[in-house]
C-alpha cells in the first residue's frame, strides 16, 4: 500500500470520527487491529457498540467509496466484529456495522461525508 493511500485513508477516517462525535457517537478505538484484519473505528451510539468501516476516495476512477463494501469485505468485517467482543470479554450487547463513505476533489477539499448505518445488512 503506497503512502498516499495510506494517509488518504487516516485523513478519512479523521474525517469520519470528527463527523460521528458530532452526530453523538463517542469514538472508544481508532484502526483496532487483530491477527484477522483491522476495524478502522469502534464506537458507542447510546447503548450500541458501532463498528465503522471508513471508505475514502479522491476521484471516481475506482467508482463510488460505499461500493467497495463487497461481500467478501462485509464477511470480514462481521467476523472483525465478532474477534472484537470475544477479545473484549462483551456479551449481550446490541451492535452494528456502519460504512461512512467521503469524497474529496483532488485538492483534498470534502466533496461529501455519508454515515450508512447497518451498512452491512442493509446490501
Amino acid at each position: 500500500m503506497s503512502d498516499n493511500r495510506q494517509e488518504l485513508g487516516r485523513y478519512g477516517e479523521q474525517i469520519a470520527a470528527q463527523y460521528l462525535e458530532k452526530q453523538g457517537f463517542k469514538i472508544l478505538e481508532r484502526n483496532w487491529r487483530c491477527s484477522r484484519g483491522e476495524l478502522d473505528l469502534v464506537a458507542e451510539a447510546g447503548k450500541v457498540l458501532v463498528f465503522v468501516e471508513v471508505k475514502t476516495r479522491s476521484g471516481r476512477s475506482f467508482g463510488l467509496p460505499e461500493e467497495a463494501l463487497n461481500y467478501h469485505k462485509r464477511k470480514k468485517l462481521l467476523q472483525l466484529g465478532q474477534y472484537y467482543l470475544l477479545e473484549h470479554d462483551i456479551e449481550d450487547i446490541e451492535w452494528r456495522i456502519d460504512i461512512v463513505a467521503i469524497e474529496l476533489d483532488q485538492s483534498g477539499k470534502l466533496l461529501r461525508c455519508d454515515h450508512i448505518p447497518n451498512a452491512v445488512w442493509a446490501w
